[in-house]
């Protein structure tokens, strides 16, 4: 192959994964507001029924679980906790409006 060839190449190959990130974030954005419809739902349930934001027993289930599924993703864990960690502090910040 011609240097030509091979830096055509490298860039059609780029090309190709750039468009599967693009794709992959749009589906993290929707993803992340349906979670976001339905922590607002528990959050004015919460709201009606006088119970607190915040579940640490949920959230130490759910950071358990997400690290476990990061593991067998071939995912760093740690970055997992660290995701939904701050995932679940928006929420509980969401909640917390709620009963204002």
């Amino acid at each position: 192959m011609m240097p030509d060839d091979v830096i055509e190449l490298a860039a059609d190959v780029l090309k190709g994964h750039r468009e599967s990130i693009d794709r992959l974030d749009a589906v993290l954005i929707y993803t992340l507001a349906e979670r976001f419809k339905h922590t607002k739902a528990v959050g004015v349930l919460k709201a009606e029924h006088t119970l607190p934001p915040s579940d640490p027993m949920r959230e130490a289930h759910q950071i358990e679980r997400l690290q476990r599924m990061a593991l067998d993703a071939d995912l760093d864990p740690e970055f997992a906790k660290k995701f939904l960690n701050f995932i679940i502090s928006e929420v509980i910040q969401h909640h917390k409006k709620h009963q204002e």
